[in-house]
């Protein structure tokens, strides 16, 4: 195993690899306006959600690894205290980075990028038409992380009102995972697209104390045929199936362990601890 002391690498080494050990990540497509009325628009992809209640966003505008110079971004959030954050999906993802392009101050991006600026209800700052879902939020505070390339600052937004593309809502007015389209930043030059084919769905244990792993049988648990994933899904069940259960399981199989396999690929765990237990 590689093992590196962060304090040892060039930045821009150290750099790529925190964005590339680290990902997918949100992008936060961010539209901000100056002082004297200029409109900027940058994505930054050191983004997240942070809170419901209030509801906090938080981005990072870092400084310019190359010169050490602040983004406008971070200039006009520090001036204006406002800001709108575009979710970026597919159907804009060249034109987002498009806009990422080093403009001179001044420069309007939306105009770079072909996109459509709208105005917004509560924020000066334009909101971008083409993407389905956007957040205008004030800034709560602006911490500095440091004064080297590099270093980030962290942008810390309350969202005051939300837009929706109607489009990406499913029957129930929510927003539909994949109807949305989002993508994501990967290390280098890749991202990641969020469709059909990339998702897949895990139960959360919101309401449930599952067994554990440590409580599963240690034959079972050092199984050659189970992966580690596998494991996590029979330590999920709240309790075992009854010895009743078990006997009365129809089983002729002469390999539980790659039966269970099988059967847990399927999401049938119940089932899966059935033929273990046989």
């Amino acid at each position: 195993m590689l093992t590196i002391d962060p304090k040892e690498l060039p930045i821009p080494k150290l750099h790529q690899y925190l964005l590339g050990g680290v990902g997918p990540r949100p992008i936060a497509f961010a539209s901000t306006i100056d002082k004297d009325g200029n409109p900027n628009l940058s994505p930054f992809s050191f983004f997240n959600v942070f809170s419901a209640n209030p509801p906090i966003m938080v981005f990072s505008p870092a400084k310019s690894g190359r010169t050490g110079a602040s983004k406008n971004t971070f200039d006009n959030a520090k001036e204006t205290k406002e800001v709108v954050i575009n979710v970026v999906t597919y159907s804009i993802v060249q034109q987002m980075s498009l806009s990422s392009s080093p403009y001179a101050k001044g420069v309007n991006e939306f105009i770079k990028a072909g996109l459509t600026p709208i105005a917004s209800d509560l924020v000066k700052p334009f909101r971008v038409k083409e993407s389905p879902v956007q957040f205008e939020c004030k800034v709560n505070d602006i911490i500095e992380l440091g004064q080297g390339g590099g270093a980030g600052n962290l942008i810390i937004c309350e969202v005051v009102k939300i837009h929706i593309n109607e489009n990406v809502l499913d029957e129930n007015n929510m927003i539909d995972q994949q109807k949305i389209d989002l993508v994501s930043r990967m290390g280098g030059n890749w991202y990641c697209r969020a469709d059909k084919n990339a998702m897949f769905e895990v139960a959360k244990p919101i309401s449930t104390i599952g067994i554990g792993v440590d409580a599963i049988p240690e034959e079972i648990r050092n199984s050659t045929v189970l992966t580690g994933n596998e494991l996590g899904l029979l330590g999920s069940v709240e309790e075992l199936p009854t010895q009743e259960e078990v006997a009365a399981y129809q089983y002729d199989g002469t390999n539980s362990h790659q039966d269970a396999h099988i059967l847990l690929q399927q999401g049938k765990v119940l089932e899966a601890w059935k033929v273990l237990l046989k």
